[in-house]
């Protein structure tokens, strides 16, 4: 089965974490509705409801990458995942769960252009 998947962070493309939907197919750029907001958590973002629109991208992956991301993202435990609407159809999108660990926001929904 193939599933559409709205990454924001380092799963993007020249970030660390981007082979892992690298083998999957590029549909294109995104932007979230703003309902988001997106912080800087160190090595990695997170997304949590808010007002923000969140800047990303959209690929199509198979049930074994959906399987690798959630295992990456540590579903349920640190993320969930959520669909939301795109261009290309619905996409899931990973939501961070513990809202007490946040604390520097990315102002510009962008997590590459956070320095």
């Amino acid at each position: 089965m193939q599933h559409l998947v709205f990454v924001y962070g380092t799963l993007r493309e020249n970030e660390s974490n981007h082979h892992f939907v690298g083998q999957g197919q590029f549909l294109g750029h995104h932007e979230t509705l703003p309902e988001y907001t997106l912080y800087d958590l160190g090595a990695y973002p997170a997304v949590v409801e808010g007002h923000q629109v969140i800047f990303g991208e959209v690929y199509l992956v198979n049930d074994a990458m959906l399987a690798e991301l959630d295992k990456l993202e540590d579903v349920p435990v640190e993320y969930r995942r959520e669909l939301i609407p795109t261009p290309f159809g619905e996409a899931w999108i990973y939501l961070y769960q513990d809202a007490s660990q946040l604390d520097v926001m990315i102002a510009s929904g962008d997590w590459c252009q956070r320095v």
